[in-house]
Order: C-alpha cells, then sequence, then structure tokens
C-alpha cells in the first residue's frame, strides 16, 4: 500500500505547488512560473498527497500541438524522492495525454535518468516536418520554443535535455 495518493490539482494547491517548485527554481533546475499563470494552468497539474494531507509532488500537462504534449513543472519533494511520487504523478500524466488523443509527450530535463526509464529517448535534432514547424513557431508559448530549439529560451535551458516518448 502507497503512503501517497495522486489526484487533479485544485486552486487551494497552488502556493503549495508555489512551495513545492522553489527550491529547485533557485537551484535553475525548473523555470519559475508566476502565481498567475500557475492559477491559470491549474487544470493542467496533478499533484501527489501523502496520507497525512501534505502536497509532496506535482507536474503539468501542456498541450501543445493536435498530438503532442509536454511533461512541465514535474517535481517531487526533497523526503519524498526515490519513493515512487515521480513514477506516479508521469503515469497520470501519461494516462491524461492518452485520454486527449495525444500520440507524443516532450519535456526538457535535467533529470535524464529518469526520464529514460520511463521510455523518454533524447531528441537530438529532430523536431516536426516543416509545415507543422511553419504553424508552430508562430506560438509565444516557451514550451513550443523549447520543443522546437529556437535560440530565444537557450539562456534558459542551457544544460537542459530535449526528450520525447511515443504514446
Amino acid at each position: 500500500m502507497t503512503d501517497f495518493s495522486v489526484r487533479r490539482a485544485r486552486t487551494s494547491d497552488v502556493p503549495k505547488i508555489l512551495a513545492l517548485v522553489e527550491p529547485l527554481v533557485s537551484r535553475r533546475i525548473l523555470l519559475g512560473k508566476e502565481r498567475v499563470d500557475l492559477y491559470g494552468d491549474v487544470q493542467e497539474f496533478r499533484v501527489a498527497e501523502a496520507s497525512d494531507g501534505t502536497l509532496i509532488g506535482a507536474g503539468a500537462l501542456h498541450v501543445l500541438w493536435e498530438d503532442l504534449g509536454e511533461v512541465r513543472t514535474l517535481a517531487v519533494g526533497e523526503r519524498w524522492l526515490g519513493r515512487g511520487v515521480g513514477h506516479a504523478l508521469l503515469d497520470a500524466l501519461e494516462a491524461d495525454a492518452r485520454e486527449l488523443g495525444l500520440e507524443r509527450l516532450f519535456c526538457l530535463t535535467f533529470e535524464v535518468n529518469f526520464f529514460g526509464r520511463h521510455g523518454f529517448e533524447d531528441m537530438g535534432s529532430d523536431s516536426v516536418d516543416p509545415d507543422v514547424y511553419a504553424e508552430l513557431v508562430r506560438s509565444h508559448d516557451e514550451g513550443v520554443a523549447e520543443f522546437l530549439d529556437l535560440a530565444r529560451v537557450k539562456q534558459n535551458t542551457l544544460g537542459n535535455t530535449r526528450m520525447l516518448k511515443l504514446l
């Protein structure tokens, strides 16, 4: 029996998500998000909650294109690392992706081994066909820019690996 559960995030979770990711943002492992953006994106998030009600993990699924989603802001509290929390969150996000009809999941990460164990592979320079690229490049979404490996995000993502998983 696990001592945590995964559920959809609620607006009351936003301050807890901010507190959870702040240490990772300060160490430049995750990009920070403004509180207002988290409220606007709360429906994309799943959270892991310990049996005592403490929020111990969070992650989001953001749709980038008709068949493509991005795993964003996947974070687990330090005391809970290695206990299956990240795995459970990623499983929930993948289930959400399949329910939405997505066929590919993208992530930009320093945690190459974790995502590799879950079927993600380094994208290298692979991207998308020219017609889709022309559509995607119009987006102001930073996740799209990361997926396309556009120069404007390089200062934020130096050292991260672009990874992709086929569902």
